[in-house]
């Protein structure tokens, strides 16, 4: 109950300081889009003292060569685009499609906002939309408390250097014992 309360809430600031959103999916995601995305993307790494680490020319070929599996939101106020998150989307033979989120960035703060591109927009399509997961992203217990459980992720690294390869081969292992006693605890 105090869950559904707090999205109520985030929900209703983002609508009362006059934001709305417009989706595109796939090629219907135009070049004006992309450039805006990562005007966004880009300047939110760089108020966090960040650097972005994924370029322009990332998103070019994305849009080139895979541009069906991406979902922009774009957070509007007062006719302007003012936010927006990319969502990728994804499916194996023989499973229902899934949803993986999400590179966000904003132009203008309100309260909330990044609460409404990043988790309720885009749930909110997915369920329209019969997906049956959307993975939130990467880190953060503030997301169990916006209805998203903690999903176990997976990379794949080649080092060349074999000493250093066994050194995080080695911290890999102990780490991967603590993630799952935590996501245990979690659960």
């Amino acid at each position: 109950q105090d869950k559904r309360k707090k999205v109520r809430q985030e929900r209703r600031r983002v609508a009362e300081a006059g934001g709305n959103f417009r989706h595109a999916r796939g090629r219907d995601i135009s070049a004006q889009d992309w450039d805006f995305f990562y005007q966004c993307y880009e300047r939110t790494y760089l108020e966090h003292g960040n650097r972005p680490y994924l370029q322009p020319a990332f998103f070019g070929r994305m849009a080139q060569h895979m541009p069906d599996d991406w979902v922009l939101f774009t957070a509007q106020r007062e006719g302007r685009d003012i936010a927006c998150s990319l969502i990728g989307l994804g499916q194996a033979p023989g499973q229902a499609p899934v949803a993986y989120g999400r590179y966000w960035g904003a132009l203008e703060r309100v309260d909330c906002l990044h609460f409404e591109a990043c988790y309720y927009q885009p749930l909110a399509w997915c369920m329209a939309r019969g997906f049956v997961r959307f993975e939130g992203g990467a880190q953060g217990e503030h997301k169990m408390a916006r209805g998203l459980l903690p999903v176990r992720t997976a990379s794949a690294h080649w080092l060349r250097d074999t000493r250093f390869a066994a050194a995080v081969e080695d911290f890999l292992a102990r780490e991967g014992q603590g993630v799952h006693r935590y996501l245990s605890e979690l659960q």
